[in-house]
């Protein structure tokens, strides 16, 4: 037996993958990766594939950086693992530059995923109210179609309803409202935020959590005016802002920080992904300083933050996020994916001349094309049509995403996400083999 073959078995007998039906996968498994370098994976027959999703939106500085399993390995060998209740270099350098690069004063609390740092802060939110006279504050308003994460708290403030199914009931006191979506909704969606905390109460809203561009629940961009109007609307209500860019964060947008594109400032913010661009779990919630200050007590009082992860501030995790975001700044990648994203873009956007693209929007590389089946009703494409166009990509040695799983009838937005180290080159052949997929699957 070679090793493929060893590997398959092996998987058959041990792996649970995720988001797959098992059955009848033997004749479907996925493809055994070896190797990979830049924007391209190799598998295990020596095929080419070019990843346009950077894993799962994190491998945004590319894959094989040698640099950083250099970092990796001399801190491995150092110090490989000390509790977040001591301190180290690499921990408190990151945290330092992760102020700077937000231009205020706040502090930075480490977890190992994006799901976790969401629940660490709703429970700092609720602590928050409790200790600032509102311990009547404990709701959390989120909306549909955004995603948070896949523990319990995140969960229950996702709102994409197939990700949901059969897991609950969930966590109390989450509420729901819709996002802005251009191309289907024409109400006011930060009017109906007012709404929602004026009807729940404002006495009992603790915060809003929002990602500035909703990324797998289909790319939806809000207009301009979307989130100064939620930064006013909360700040008049005394609900603290949360914003979530464990996608959209170091420069998936083409800015460093999406909400900066907007002048607002979160009370706090959550950031994954990029932040080590998948060469370690890492991942952080971010408090501005008037919502740590609300944590100051004696000793023994409990009114510090009670929360700890095994994980957090792990001393590798966090030399890798400091050479990654050394690595993002000093070859600009902020600025490139901004550009190569803006042209890729008006490139695709070529394709709303076909009957079954309603919309291709986007900021950075950060790309959605909303299938339809017909441009009249705007109907989403259906979900075995919109599989269609992946697969043939994926046939075709093109990797690219789509909303499954997500919101029920909405698995018609494909989404693009590149390393921002693609180049134009490469960029020409994702959207060739997404054209040709297009106009030859539909």
């Amino acid at each position: 037996m070679n090793i493929s073959q060893d590997m398959t078995k092996l998987d058959l007998q041990s792996l649970w993958h995720p988001l797959r039906q098992h059955r009848g996968i033997a004749a479907d498994l996925p493809r055994q990766i070896v190797s990979a370098e830049g924007v391209y994976l190799v598998d295990v027959d020596g095929a080419r594939l070019l990843d346009a999703v950077a894993g799962i939106w994190c491998v945004n500085v590319g894959y094989g950086r040698e640099e950083i399993a250099d970092v990796a390995r001399e801190q491995m060998a150092r110090l490989p693992y000390l509790p977040a209740t001591f301190t180290h270099a690499s921990a408190a350098e990151l945290a330092g530059e992760l102020t700077r690069m937000l231009g205020y004063e706040s502090k930075v609390f480490f977890t190992n995923s994006g799901s976790e740092a969401n629940e660490a802060a709703f429970k700092v939110a609720r602590q928050y109210h409790a200790q600032t006279g509102s311990p009547g504050r404990y709701k959390i308003i989120a909306r549909y179609r955004g995603y948070h994460g896949n523990t319990l708290g995140a969960l229950s403030a996702t709102g994409q309803a197939e990700r949901k199914m059969g897991y609950g009931p969930f966590a109390p006191g989450f509420v729901h409202i819709d996002a802005p979506d251009p191309y289907r909704i024409n109400h006011d969606c930060a009017d109906q935020l007012e709404r929602a905390i004026e009807r729940e109460g404002a006495s009992t809203v603790a915060a809003f959590i929002m990602e500035p561009v909703i990324a797998g629940g289909g790319v939806l961009v809000p207009p301009d005016g979307y989130l100064p109007r939620v930064r006013e609307i909360c700040d008049r209500h005394g609900v603290l802002l949360i914003v979530d860019e464990v996608v959209t964060g170091f420069g998936r947008t083409g800015i460093s920080f999406a909400h900066k594109r907007a002048s607002i400032e979160p009370d706090l913010l959550t950031l994954g992904k990029g932040i080590a661009s998948g060469y370690q779990p890492l991942a952080a919630m971010v408090a501005k300083q008037h919502v740590f200050d609300a944590f100051d007590g004696e000793p023994g009082d409990l009114r510090h933050f009670r929360h700890i992860n095994t994980y957090g501030a792990h001393p590798v995790a966090t030399a890798v996020g400091l050479c990654n975001l050394e690595i993002l700044q000093r070859e600009n990648l902020f600025d490139r994916a901004a550009k190569v994203g803006d042209a890729l873009l008006t490139r695709l956007q070529r394709l709303e001349e076909h009957p079954n693209v309603g919309e291709v929007r986007g900021r950075g590389l950060l790309i959605g094309l909303e299938l339809v089946e017909n441009k009249e009703s705007r109907a989403p494409l259906t979900a075995d049509r919109s599989a269609k166009v992946v697969a043939r990509c994926a046939r075709d040695g093109v990797l690219v995403g789509r909303t499954a799983n997500t919101t029920p009838g909405m698995d018609n937005v494909i989404m693009l996400a590149p390393p921002y180290v693609i180049s134009e080159a490469e960029t020409d052949i994702v959207a060739k083999t997404l054209e040709n997929a297009i106009r030859e699957e539909l």
